[in-house]
């Protein structure tokens, strides 16, 4: 019986010594885990077992509202992408609207519509009487004031009103990333009018203070071709190479390139 009650004194021991230190690494958090009666460990076994699953539930809900979060943000990166794009097209349906009505008003020998002499005028169109006509009531938000001067011109045809709406879009917003459209558009209105001085002061605008714009070649151009015009022809050739220079492999290269062929 000595012998039974040793061999079951050593098993207890071994697993004392067993489970002993599992507890300690895993209830480290927990003070006191290993003391105390059975009862005791197991009440504090199932408060720690209680605790983790509470956390485990605040982290599957913070996870689940991360992800919800996520697919707001998706959602609105793609709805700003999408309103990118209208922007994207609408700017270009302007440009071709814009090359569309400068190819209607110019002559055969002047591609499509052309500007003026940068020396002919260098006083500023709108201080000296053009555009008469009274411009419409600002909204104070540049986008707005630039897409009603452009439906001026696009929709409803009013050029001289389009005039006066370009000339106070370019005063009050000088820091507008819309700013080469619109001289390029007071450019082209005042060509369209006869007043080419006037349009080589929009154009060569459009030319020197936004180089990088796209419209800034086609401009550079209607320079050449109102010189042109004007019986100018050195000063034409020597603009037409700047454009070929300037803006290399572009359409506006291609036809300076012809016009100085033709010279």
């Amino acid at each position: 019986m000595n012998s039974n009650f040793r061999r079951h004194l050593v098993g207890l021991s071994l697993l004392v010594g067993v489970a002993v230190p599992w507890a300690a690494t895993a209830q480290a958090p927990i003070s006191n885990v290993g003391s105390g009666s059975v009862e005791d460990r197991v009440t504090q076994m199932e408060r720690i077992s209680n605790a983790h699953s509470q956390l485990l539930t605040q982290l599957q809900q913070q996870l689940s509202d991360t992800q919800r979060d996520i697919d707001s943000l998706r959602g609105q990166i793609q709805e700003n992408q999408y309103q990118l794009n209208q922007v994207v097209e609408r700017q270009k349906q302007i440009y071709q609207q814009m090359d569309s009505m400068g190819s209607s008003s110019s002559t055969p020998s002047a591609s499509s519509a052309p500007a003026t002499d940068t020396g002919a005028s260098t006083a500023n169109p709108a201080s000296n009487g053009a555009g008469a006509a009274a411009a419409p009531a600002s909204t104070g938000d540049a986008n707005s004031d630039y897409n009603a001067a452009a439906a001026l011109v696009l929709e409803k045809k009013q050029y001289d009103q389009a005039i006066a709406a370009f000339q106070a879009f370019i005063k009050k917003y000088p820091d507008s990333t819309y700013q080469p459209n619109a001289n390029y558009w007071l450019g082209q209105l005042n060509y369209n009018k006869g007043k080419k001085d006037d349009a080589a002061y929009y154009f060569a605008n459009v030319v020197k203070n936004y180089p990088k714009s796209p419209k800034s070649a086609e401009a550079l151009l209607k320079v050449g071709v109102i010189m042109q015009e004007k019986g100018q022809t050195d000063k034409a050739k020597a603009v037409y190479q700047q454009v070929i220079k300037q803006y290399p492999n572009t359409e506006s290269a291609k036809q300076a390139q012809k016009r100085l062929t033709g010279l």
